[in-house]
């Protein structure tokens, strides 16, 4: 629970958009498009409508004009090339209409209960540009550009939860296969994928060979509005950090490997490599970690797979093994060896939600709370915050878009609004209280004097049934870096080629080599771990 290992996690076969894409696959869902009033110039709008457990869901796209000086990725933006609303149902011509108002204005619109899911997304120009004037010339696209870019769009914002007046989540929880954690949220960029697969196809005037189509995925451009999510939801952290380490426990458990899953591990370790040699950034940190991930991997397949398979308990030979190799490499290692076992490990995708945090329990004895404050805050306890650089840092939100930012405390103003993301800090200031009253004494007596502390007692209480819950580290500090963050929370989305633009925000890459709508039912839903476009075919 460490932010230098979270910031080198990989997405599993447990990942929200992986789960996502079995689901539709074991449904075999079929994606209708009633609507597509699209120009011949890539401006219009379009309807795609799929039923799933009861319940029809639309995704409504609107592609519009844009000047290249407005297209940018930053949450300032006021115009997108293209806007989205998933809608709970299947919009008739009026709400069509009112989407078509509102969704290009996005936060600064009004939108209804029926509006469940508000996105947006801006053109890769190069890209985009490139597939349409090869598919135009009766061309294919050329396969090298299409692997370093990796997508046609590009989304800023995939905004769920009630924001700006959209849907709660409350209002489709409950209902089948909605539980699971940001299914609103993947369902809509899957299907923003296949408009535009759709779109490039229909302005270039041909069909995309179906392995390029395949591989294309969605960009993202994600910041600090991300961050502070893994801080405030501790109980749903917990819950996905539990199902991935008791897959992890269920393969290290095996006593033999069987042999379809010794040779889909050797098959997944020449995917990971190639898919390794394809991801490039410009972050020269980020880049040495990635060259010596591929000297590793490169190192890993040279050794005597066969003996190390065919020895008792492999898989937790390998994970052992790999203790002495980085962070990156041991990963990555997880990711391959729960990839072959989707029989033991898949049912976890169902416990990966929470309903709320465990309320406080005010009757907890204080010498109980100082002892379970040594017991799991040891690492905050040991923070010197009278050290300028143990708090150099403050959380804010900007009143220009409500999104969380990051202040600096010395050299910025705003640090009388910080938001309570300094649990470090919080803890320290609540065990310097517990040493003023007598251990036998109830936390309520702390609280009546500290109303202050509530949050962080109750969080601290938490902990005690939910290990994974808290991350590890100062938040606050000039180490800090707000990208592990991200890279976390998107791995447990399922997103690849983590290209971070600075220690605060990213872009990656969604649903690259993943089944696409005419696709699902019909080929294996489960095999786009770490996805390679081959060569050119031979003339």
């Amino acid at each position: 629970m460490r932010l230098a290992r979270m910031g080198a996690f990989h997405p599993t076969r447990l990942s929200f958009m992986r789960s996502l894409v079995r689901l539709l696959n074991a449904e075999g869902v079929q994606v209708r498009r009633p609507v597509w009033e699209i120009g011949p110039d890539g401006y219009g709008r379009a309807v795609y409508t799929l039923p799933l457990g009861g319940h029809d869901y639309s995704l409504v796209a609107f592609s519009h004009p844009l000047d290249d000086a407005r297209r940018t990725d930053r949450v300032i933006a006021e115009a997108w090339d293209t806007t989205y609303v998933l809608y709970d149902g299947i919009p008739s011509p009026a709400e069509i209409d009112r989407l078509a108002a509102s969704a290009p204005r996005q936060e600064a619109a009004r939108f209804r209960a029926s509006d469940l899911i508000l996105s947006r997304a801006n053109r890769s120009q190069r890209l985009f540009n490139h597939v349409t004037e090869r598919l135009a010339a009766g061309r294919q696209p050329d396969r090298a550009l299409v692997r370093e870019v990796g997508y046609l769009m590009r989304t800023t914002a995939v905004y769920g939860n009630g924001k700006f007046g959209i849907a709660d989540r409350s209002e489709i929880a409950a209902r089948p296969f909605m539980a699971a954690p940001f299914r609103a949220e993947m369902l809509t960029v899957w299907l923003i994928r296949e408009f535009t697969l759709d779109l490039v196809e229909h302005v270039g005037g041909a069909a995309l060979d179906p392995e390029i189509r395949r591989f294309i995925g969605i960009g993202n451009a994600t910041g600090l509005g991300m961050a502070p999510f893994l801080v405030n939801h501790p109980a749903l952290l917990d819950r996905w950090m539990t199902a991935r380490e008791t897959a992890l426990a269920r393969v290290r458990a095996q006593a033999r490997a069987l042999p379809g899953a010794a040779s889909r591990f050797r098959a997944l370790l020449d995917r990971a490599s190639a898919h390794l040699a394809a991801w490039t950034v410009a972050d020269t940190a980020q880049m040495q970690r990635i060259e010596t991930l591929r000297a590793e991997v490169s190192t890993f397949r040279e050794t005597d797979l066969d003996t190390v398979l065919s020895a008792p308990f492999p898989w937790d030979r390998m994970i052992a093994g790999s203790a002495a190799r980085s962070a990156e490499f041991q990963e990555l290692l997880v990711a391959l060896v729960l990839e072959p076992h989707g029989d033991l490990i898949d049912n976890l995708t169902e416990e990966m939600h929470a309903s709320a945090d465990p309320p406080l329990d005010p009757s907890m004895r204080v010498a109980d709370l100082s002892a379970l404050l040594g017991e799991v805050f040891g690492w905050a306890l040991g923070i010197e915050f009278d050290d300028p650089a143990a708090q150099s840092r403050f959380w804010y939100v900007s009143e220009e878009k409500l999104e969380p930012r990051l202040g600096e405390r010395l050299g910025e103003p705003g640090a009388d609004r910080e938001q309570p993301l300094d649990i470090a800090r919080q803890v320290k200031a609540l065990a310097a209280a517990t040493e003023r009253l007598p251990g036998n004494a109830p936390i309520a007596a702390l609280l009546i004097e500290r109303p202050d502390l509530r949050a962080i007692a109750r969080r601290v209480q938490a902990l005690g049934v939910a290990p994974y819950s808290e991350i590890r580290d100062n938040l606050i500090g000039a180490d800090c870096v707000p990208t592990d963050m991200l890279r976390c929370k998107l791995s447990f989305f399922g997103a690849t080629r983590f290209d971070p633009k600075s220690d605060r925000w990213t872009r990656i890459t969604m649903y690259q080599g993943a089944p696409t709508a005419p696709e699902i039912g019909e080929r294996d839903a489960d095999d786009w771990a770490f996805p390679v476009l081959g060569p050119d075919p031979a003339p």
